[in-house]
């Protein structure tokens, strides 16, 4: 006898339970883990030193979308020039919380620019880069001391670029011991792991709360990385930093991030994430945000703009006005988002299509809030405009992109201003 089919449940794995951190600035409160939305971070690519050029990147970045934003501090002028890019971002209205990426020498950047240890939100160690031998678990402390000092969560990230080599000779030691060795990349992997864990273990013991410890670990490659955060989803409950760690350029390190990140998220993993891209020479830093959050909203974890749907184009389309209107569209409303998501509460959850015949055009059109299906080839020279289901209205001519905006502005004021109302009632 045939069985019936069950119904499908399109959806990701419920979120893994994870330790909630807080990062502050001002009355910028940033929530991390457990149930918590999955927040976007980024990284500054200006010379610190130059706090004016990374304040203003800084705002880009905040502007675009991300949630936290890192500078690197890595020389006592850039210690110094933290609390200079910090008071110039509150000047512009940006309370973005900063988070300061540390390496060889923190603990002592740290302890002698107290101002930099204050004014920076959350530090980022590698526990390979603090030291060597003896060295190692007093540097170490003394960076935990002073997150705990000026109560900061920390990220503790491994990378395996540079692994802690005592720990790696360990757990190398530990594997030939074994009547069957692990290959060299399962060893890896457990170093990376246990290198992350160990150091969040030794940062409690100090007297910082499991709530502000952060882990990471990256690698370069998509399996691997995939493989190495399974396993430390299993073996702990600290918020998960999400990252392909050299991602590569362009179109490359765009599909590695998003193989990679797409996986674990829909099982469950990671609180917060980073895309790595390598900038294509002149291209906006904002991109990695960009990225970050189309990964998130496609996988409808969470919404940050309104969706442009677009044909592809096809024999049908030889015109290129819908591929010219969508990117238009596109640009205006990732242009208008941050004044819209003050304004508009929930716009950012709105479609809009733009198709190019008639094939899926109005089908397309009819099922997004605001849609347009524009004439293919050999078709009429005519523009269905579909709100909300319904023909509203057919643009004709050589205004129909500028009509069109005007009808998208026209729709977020109508249909998003009603829940301000109800909101502050």
């Amino acid at each position: 006898m045939k069985s019936e089919n069950q119904p499908i449940t399109p959806g990701s794995a419920p979120r893994k339970n994870t330790r909630q951190a807080k990062v502050k600035w001002g009355d910028n409160v940033i929530t991390l883990g457990g149930n918590a939305a999955i927040l976007v971070q980024s990284m500054t690519n200006t010379d610190t030193v130059d706090a004016m050029a990374t304040a203003i990147q800084v705002k880009a970045l905040a502007d675009a979308g991300s949630e936290l934003v890192r500078i690197t501090v890595n020389t006592p002028e850039a210690a110094a020039a933290v609390p200079a890019i910090r008071e110039q971002l509150d000047r512009m209205g940006v309370p973005v919380p900063l988070v300061g990426d540390f390496h060889y020498n923190g603990h002592t950047l740290l302890r002698d620019y107290p101002a930099c240890a204050e004014a920076l939100s959350k530090y980022r160690i590698n526990p390979g880069n603090v030291g060597m031998g003896a060295k190692h678990d007093l540097q170490f402390s003394q960076m935990i001391e002073t997150a705990c000092n000026y109560d900061k969560p920390i990220r503790i990230g491994v990378n395996w670029g540079s692994l802690d080599q005592a720990l790696l000779a360990r757990i190398m030691d530990e594997n030939a011991a074994r009547s069957e060795p692990w290959t060299p990349q399962s060893v890896m992997a457990e170093a990376l792991i246990t290198s992350a864990i160990e150091s969040a273990q030794k940062a409690e013991k100090i007297g910082l709360p499991g709530n502000q410890i952060i882990l990471s670990c990256k690698v370069s490659a998509v399996q691997d990385l995939i493989g190495v955060y399974r396993e430390l989803a299993k073996r702990c409950d600290y918020a998960l930093h999400l990252g392909l760690t050299e991602a590569g350029m362009g179109s490359r390190g765009i599909v590695a991030s998003t193989a990679a990140l797409s996986v674990l998220l829909q099982e469950g993993i990671g609180d917060t994430l980073r895309i790595s891209l390598t900038p294509e020479p002149g291209a906006a830093r904002e991109n990695e945000v960009i990225v970050a959050q189309e990964i998130l909203q496609t996988m409808g974890l969470r919404n940050f703009t309104p969706m442009v749907i677009a044909c592809p184009g096809c024999g049908r389309t030889s015109s290129t006005l819908f591929q010219e209107l969508a990117s238009r569209i596109q640009g205006y409303l990732r242009t208008q988002m941050p004044k819209w998501k003050t304004q508009y509460p929930g716009v950012e959850e709105m479609n809009v299509a733009v198709m190019g015949c008639i094939v899926n055009g109005p089908g397309e059109s009819k099922h997004a809030n605001i849609g347009i299906s524009l004439p293919g080839s050999d078709e009429s020279p005519a523009a269905p405009v579909y709100v909300d289901g319904i023909k509203m209205r057919t643009l004709r001519g050589e205004h129909i992109a500028e009509e069109f905006q005007a009808m998208v502005q026209s729709y977020v004021e109508q249909r998003y201003s009603n829940r301000l109302i109800l909101q502050n009632t």
